[in-house]
């Protein structure tokens, strides 16, 4: 048995088995990508859906994603993908494509106003090796390269793809302990210590989704916006913030939608101390 090092969890993995993502394996007692290179989503997707507002707009980028998560957000959209036991079809049946392909890929795209790769659907940091490896190749190619993730993940993990990587989308999902822990069975701690050391490296911008009843209070958005507003990307300006609606699916029908006057109610309260609120979903 070894341990994987990829997030809080430090999962012990038998030989063959596979931690609580998903796709993280043991093979010769080392811990490896279980889900390397297999492709289940491949779209050429506008930039600002990732969601992007200040980098590159009006731009495209191909999109891909694969299998599993570590977290288990009980409203998660891609779930069919992330956590459910349905992502472990696609360990059979998930296209397989090398980091060469998936670059050669993007540059055939250029013409259709690709910019890039973004790693997003399911949670790339389980499958940081992939992202590391198909990132370098498209940085010599003139390429950008995007990451939609979590952000939960160690920073030694980080360390190896901020070379690589030019912007990134990292949920920031609320901002208490209970909610992270008790809700989406997560650490805030290690989201905002990994904020905090990727906005040192590339373009950051952060996505909360609004869920009435769990994080739809006016002050912890004051207490949120006040933390992203101590926060610079490396062109010394703020981090921009998107406030998504939640709409009832997965595990989580048991409410409504968010009010689109909350989610507008909570961007003026972000406002107050940040420069670039978005909303989404409304």
């Amino acid at each position: 048995m070894v341990q994987c090092h990829v997030c809080f969890r430090h999962c012990p993995i038998e030989e063959g088995a596979l931690g609580f993502c998903g796709g993280r394996t043991a093979r010769n007692g080392t811990v490896e990508a279980y889900n390397y290179g297999r492709v289940t989503a491949l779209a050429l997707d506008p930039i600002e859906k990732k969601p992007l507002s200040r980098f590159y707009p009006g731009s495209m980028i191909l999109s891909v994603g694969s299998f599993g998560c570590n977290l288990r957000c009980p409203f998660c959209q891609n779930h069919d993908i992330s956590w459910s036991r349905e992502a472990m079809r696609y360990a059979e049946t998930a296209e397989t494509l090398t980091p060469r392909e998936l670059t050669d890929l993007a540059v055939k795209t250029k013409d259709r106003g690709n910019i890039g790769i973004a790693f997003t659907y399911n949670e790339p940091l389980i499958g940081y090796e992939y992202v590391r490896d198909t990132a370098k190749l498209a940085k010599n190619e003139g390429l950008k390269t995007v990451m939609v993730t979590n952000g939960t993940a160690e920073l030694p993990v980080l360390a190896e793809l901020a070379p690589y990587i030019d912007a990134m989308n990292i949920d920031l999902k609320g901002f208490t302990d209970r909610y992270y822990a008790n809700v989406l069975g997560g650490s805030r701690k290690q989201v905002t210590a990994f904020i905090e050391e990727a906005v040192k490296h590339c373009h950051v911008e952060l996505t909360t989704l609004i869920v009435p009843g769990e994080n739809d209070g006016e002050e912890e958005m004051r207490e949120l916006s006040a933390w992203v507003g101590q926060l610079r990307n490396p062109d010394g300006e703020s981090v921009p913030l998107h406030l998504s609606r939640f709409f009832p699916r997965f595990h989580m029908t048991d409410r409504g939608a968010t009010p689109v006057k909350t989610v507008y109610r909570l961007a003026e309260v972000a406002r107050e101390r940040l420069t670039y609120v978005y909303t989404g979903n409304c």
